[in-house]
Order: structure tokens, then C-alpha cells, then sequence
């Protein structure tokens, strides 16, 4: 069976370039659109929509600055409501709210469509390939742990999506991250707190700036951890239908016992989806072993119960975190609003905000998920079976190619032995 390429498939889940992967997956329509609420493009941003999520996120920025909306937003909120009205210069408010209202509607709208597109995608059950090299980059598809591009954008967004090959989207991040920062006067503020002058460091920040603060930090820990549960979800998806296309061979002799009489024997064993799999059965192959021998059998694994916490090894991305992302920005946002009048400030409510938005969205994830499941013990789990027919002196060197592969388990299966 032939790889299909792109030009021949009608629609397909995913497409690997120099610059990052483009992927279709499921999404929530509502927490697009809160995302887009939050601060317009980020929804499409998500969606993969780079240049409506450029062009939204650009528009935003120099609209609000120029009609003053982040100072109307913390007058309103601190109940200083004549200043507000000063602030606000109508021209430019009266722009923003029907764009401010698009970016909504079409990020949710969007999200419905792109939905339907990957259910037909992923019927149509197009090739997807995992490689990309050329004079400027080079991509693959990979498995990577979650909680690493969560902690890289947790120290400076935007690396966390360097990190998972988003380029693109990584540069655009960075570049206004570092923006926002300076001309928020942030980290002035932030030694200011840390030699204990909570009112300078009030005085030094400037609000326009620094309330578009909690809402681009926690969108792009939000975007690296989805990613990277989706591109490890993508790889396992690839890596199945390459074993299903190259090592289920109709010629290959299942271990019956009619089979007896043979001077070969069957090595069974059992792995995980990653690199490490192939790099076992190429070099196996390598060894003298042809690939009509290699049976190589892609699970489908039994849904378990939703685990807290997505790993290398497992990523079931069942948005654990969305709540808690979604409470932790929005009261982080709160808590600088507020910040500006209470004596600790900006920067230490909007942690406070961050702490308790967070917790409470864990804590109702956590209350959820034990009205439909129970808690086990998070287990690394077979997805693969490769069973391998050889002579019976090459099993010591098989057997020890596919244990220093990180195979599970490897046994022998000598159906002539009495």
C-alpha cells in the first residue's frame, strides 16, 4: 500500500512543515470562544486560524490602547465610574466592541465547522507525513511530556511552543510578550515587591499594559499544553497505520501449534507508541530478519478512567485542565483589577487570583470525575504486540534488541519444545 500524499486526499488531520504541525482535533466550541472573550485571536490562534488570530490579536492591542479600554475596565471595576467615563475616548470604544463581539461568534463558529472537518478526516483515514527536511528546518512528529512545555511557558511564554515546533506561533508570542512586559514596567514592579515597597511598585506599573498581562500568560501555557497532548496523540495515530501498512504481512505464520515441526520460533513482546518501536524493528531487520516476519499488531486500547495529570507516556487530553486554566486567568485578571486599590497590589492579587481560580477549577475537575469514575493507579499501558518469527540463534540477539528498546515484556514461544 502506497503512502497517499497530500494532493490525492481530500481532507486529512494533519500536515508536518518546516515551520510546525497543523493539526485537526476535537475541541470545545465554549472555551474557544472564552478565549477569544479573554483577549480576541487567541481563539483562533488555537484553531490553528494564524493569520485571523494575527491580524485579531494585533487589532486588539492598538485599539485598546488608543481608546483607553484596560483603564475604563479598572475605573468600572473599582467603582470610579466618572473616571472611566473620562478615560474612554468613544471613538474608538464604539470600534471595538463589534470586532471585540466577531472574534467571539467566529472563533466559536469556526470551531464547530473544524469539528466536523476532522470527524470526516478522520473517517477518510488519510496518510499523514511525519517527516519534514529542507534548507531551513527540520520537523517530525514525536512524543513529548506535557508538563515540560508547560513548565518552559510557565518561566517565558512562548518558549514552551519553541519547544513542540510551533515557530510561528512561538515568534509572534514572543515578540509581544516582551512589549507587553516593558511597557507594563512589570518586572521594575516585580523588584519593587521583592524589597518589600508594595506602594512603588503599585505606582510604577502601568495598567493599560500590565491587564493584558494575565490573559496572554495563561493562554500560552494553555496552548503548549494542549499541543503537546494532541501531538503525542497524533503521533501514536501515525505510528499505528505504518505498522498495520509495513508489518501485517499476509504471509506471515501466526504461532499455531500446526505450525510445529519448523526449526523457527516466535519472540512475542509488547510496547508503547514512540521512536523507540521502530528504531527496534528496523534494526532487527537490520539483523537478517525479513519484514514478511514481523508481525506488528497497533491496540485499541480499553478507555480508562480520566487521569489528573498527562504524561509522556500517557496523554488522553479529556481537558482536565480547561477549567483550571480558564478560572486561574480570569481571576489572576480580577485580582490585578483590584490589586491597583488594595495594598498588596496588582502583581500579589493576581497571584492570590491565580492560586484560588486554579485551585477551584482543579477541585471541581477532581469532584466530577469521582461521580463517574474511581481513582487507579496511573499505569503505563501495551498499545503494541510485535511478534517476530526467527531461528533459534538469533533469539538472544532479538531478545536484546527489544529490551534495550524499552519493550514491556519479550517472550519466547517455542511451539516444538515437549
Amino acid at each position: 500500500m502506497s503512502l497517499k500524499n497530500y494532493s490525492t486526499a481530500r481532507r486529512y488531520i494533519a500536515y508536518v512543515s518546516s515551520f510546525g504541525t497543523t493539526q485537526l482535533h476535537l475541541r470545545s466550541p465554549v472555551v474557544m470562544a472564552f478565549w477569544s472573550a479573554m483577549f480576541p485571536g487567541f481563539g483562533h490562534l488555537l484553531l490553528s486560524k494564524y493569520i485571523r488570530g494575527f491580524l485579531l490579536f494585533t487589532w486588539e492591542v492598538y485599539v485598546n490602547i488608543q481608546g483607553h479600554i484596560n483603564l475604563g475596565i479598572l475605573y468600572s471595576f473599582t467603582g470610579k465610574f466618572d473616571k472611566a467615563k473620562e478615560v474612554l475616548d468613544t471613538k474608538w470604544m464604539l470600534l471595538y466592541v463589534p470586532t471585540f463581539l466577531f472574534a467571539i461568534w467566529d472563533s466559536y463558529r469556526t470551531t464547530v465547522d473544524l469539528n466536523n472537518q476532522y470527524i470526516l478526516a478522520a473517517r477518510e483515514d488519510s496518510d499523514v507525513k511525519p517527516f519534514k527536511m529542507d534548507t531551513i528546518e527540520i520537523n517530525y512528529l514525536d512524543k513529548k511530556a506535557p508538563w515540560s512545555s508547560v513548565i518552559w511557558s510557565f518561566i517565558m511564554p512562548g518558549v514552551g511552543q519553541l519547544s513542540i515546533h510551533r515557530i510561528v506561533t512561538a515568534f509572534f508570542i514572543l515578540i509581544w510578550w516582551i512589549a507587553i512586559i516593558y511597557y507594563s514596567n512589570f518586572l521594575p514592579a516585580i523588584h519593587h515587591i521583592f524589597m518589600g515597597n508594595f506602594e512603588v511598585a503599585k505606582a510604577v506599573l502601568d495598567p493599560q499594559w500590565t491587564l493584558n498581562i494575565p490573559s496572554i500568560y495563561f493562554f500560552t501555557i494553555y496552548d503548549a499544553y494542549i499541543n503537546t497532548v494532541e501531538s503525542n496523540k497524533l503521533f501514536d495515530w501515525e505510528q499505528a497505520k505504518f505498522l498495520k501498512r509495513n508489518y501485517q504481512d499476509s504471509s506471515f505464520k501466526m504461532p499455531l501449534i500446526k505450525n510445529t515441526g519448523s526449526k523457527h520460533m516466535y519472540i512475542i513482546s509488547t510496547f508503547e507508541h514512540s521512536i523507540h518501536l521502530e528504531k527496534a524493528i528496523t534494526l532487527i531487520q537490520m539483523k537478517g530478519i525479513e519484514k514478511e516476519n514481523i508481525l506488528a499488531i497497533p491496540m485499541d486500547i480499553r478507555r480508562q478512567e480520566s487521569k489528573l495529570i498527562d504524561t509522556f507516556h500517557h496523554s488522553d487530553g479529556l481537558s482536565f485542565l480547561d477549567l483550571p486554566f480558564i478560572l486561574g486567568s480570569f481571576l489572576t485578571l480580577f485580582g490585578g483589577i483590584y490589586g491597583f486599590i488594595l495594598t498588596w497590589g496588582p502583581i500579589i492579587w493576581g497571584l492570590i487570583g491565580l492560586v484560588v481560580g486554579f485551585g477551584i477549577g482543579l477541585a471541581i475537575k477532581i469532584v466530577a470525575a469521582k461521580k463517574y469514575s474511581s481513582w487507579r493507579t496511573n499505569k503505563r499501558v501495551s498499545e503494541v504486540v510485535l511478534i517476530i518469527e526467527c531461528k533459534e540463534q538469533q533469539i538472544d540477539t532479538i531478545k536484546g534488541i527489544l529490551l534495550s528498546h524499552n519493550a514491556f515484556g519479550v517472550r519466547i514461544l517455542d511451539l516444538n519444545k515437549k
